[in-house]
C-alpha cells in the first residue's frame, strides 16, 4: 500500500467498511472512550458512507447472547440485518469475507468493539491477503486505554493506517465543490461533528445574515 502520494488517500469508489460488534455487551466493558463517543463517531461514520454510497458491512457476534446492534447505528440501515458470527475474528467468517471480496474494493476500513480482539484479528490477516487497511480509532475501542493504544501500535506496525472518522469522510469528500454530496455531508458533521458541527451551523448562520443583508 503506498503512504504517500495522492492514491494514499481514501476514495469512495474504492472503499468498503466492516463496522464490527457496536454491541451492549462490548459497551459493557469499554473503558478507553467515553462510550457515547463511541457511539456518536461511528453511527456519524455510518451515515457519511451512506451519503457517499460507500458499501457497509454490519456484523455482530452472538446477537442472542452479546445484544443487538445498537439503535442509532441499525437505524442507518434499517432493511440491513447484521451479520451474526461465532467466530471471533470476522475475517474468519465467509459471510463477511466473500462480501468484500465480490465488491472488488481493496481500501478496506475497519471500526470494531474490541479495538485488540475484534479490530486487530481482522485486520492483521486482511493486510496479509493484501488489502490497504485502515482504521478508524475514534469508532473503536477496548477495555481500556492501554488495551486499545497497544493494538493501535501493533495494528500500525503491521501496516494498517490509523484514521479519524471525521478524516474519513474529508477524504471522502476531497472538494466542497462536489455539490452533490457536501450537502448531506455537512447534514451528518452538523448532527455528529461536536464542535466542528457547531461551527458549521455558525458559518451557515452567518452567511445567512449576509445574503439577507
Amino acid at each position: 500500500m503506498s503512504k504517500t502520494g495522492l492514491p494514499a488517500l481514501l476514495r469512495p469508489e474504492d472503499s468498503i467498511i466492516v463496522l464490527i460488534d457496536h454491541q451492549p455487551y462490548q459497551f459493557a466493558n469499554l473503558h478507553s472512550h467515553e462510550p457515547t463517543m463511541i457511539v456518536n463517531n461511528v453511527v456519524g461514520l455510518a451515515k457519511a458512507a451512506k451519503v457517499f454510497g460507500v458499501p457497509t458491512i454490519l456484523t455482530t457476534v452472538i446477537e442472542d447472547r452479546g445484544g443487538n446492534l445498537i439503535k442509532g447505528l441499525q437505524d442507518v440501515f434499517p432493511d440491513q440485518k447484521p451479520i451474526d458470527r461465532t467466530f471471533i475474528n470476522t475475517w474468519q467468517d465467509p459471510n463477511v469475507t466473500d462480501l468484500v471480496k465480490e465488491s472488488g474494493r481493496k481500501q478496506l476500513i475497519l471500526a470494531a468493539l474490541w479495538t485488540e480482539i475484534c479490530l486487530a484479528m481482522p485486520a492483521i490477516q486482511a493486510l496479509g491477503e493484501g488489502y490497504d487497511v485502515f482504521i478508524v480509532t475514534d469508532a473503536s475501542g477496548g477495555v481500556s486505554a492501554e488495551a486499545h493504544d497497544m493494538a493501535v501500535r501493533r495494528l500500525v506496525q503491521a501496516g494498517a493506517v490509523p484514521m479519524t472518522w471525521m478524516a474519513v469522510i474529508s477524504e471522502w469528500q476531497r472538494d466542497w465543490a462536489r455539490v452533490e454530496s457536501a450537502s448531506e455531508l455537512s447534514t451528518v458533521v452538523l448532527e455528529h461533528g461536536g464542535a466542528s458541527g457547531v461551527a458549521l451551523a455558525w458559518e451557515l448562520q452567518l452567511l445567512q445574515s449576509a445574503a439577507r443583508a
